[in-house]
């Protein structure tokens, strides 16, 4: 995560980031597994929750605590085009835009893939290779 920019990392293994004490500016949620209620108490005033793939009761429950602490909630899934895509490819083959991917599957082997992704140890995108 540093070498795509972050200031500062927590590995979810090795420490509890609701536990550390700390105010955060941002706590980005990209597979529902950092806890809504948890991620909501260590944001500073202003700051930002992100959930990528937010259930229905963490939106309920981020709606009601950003109504009242003054932190802003982003999320849920986007609806892109084929303009977006085309974007994207472009900002990835100009080098502006990377990402990191942690393992491609079949998509016979897509319920190895989930299972890998869902085991909250992957370390970048799964992809799932459909030819």
């Amino acid at each position: 995560m540093k070498s795509l920019g972050a200031d500062h990392v927590i590995d979810h293994t090795r420490e509890d980031f609701s536990r550390s004490g700390q105010k955060y500016d941002i706590v980005f949620d990209t597979v529902g597994k950092s806890g809504t209620s948890r991620s909501l108490k260590v944001l500073k005033r202003g700051g930002a929750f992100v959930e990528i793939a937010p259930t229905s009761a963490s939106s309920l429950l981020a709606m009601l605590w950003a109504s009242v602490s003054g932190v802003r909630v982003i999320g849920g899934m986007a609806r892109g085009t084929a303009d977006d895509l085309e974007f994207f490819k472009h900002l990835i083959e100009e080098g502006k835009l990377r990402t990191v991917i942690d393992r491609r599957y079949s998509l016979d082997d897509i319920v190895a893939a989930h299972r890998h992704a869902e085991a909250g140890h992957k370390k970048g995108h799964v992809v799932i290779v459909v030819a």
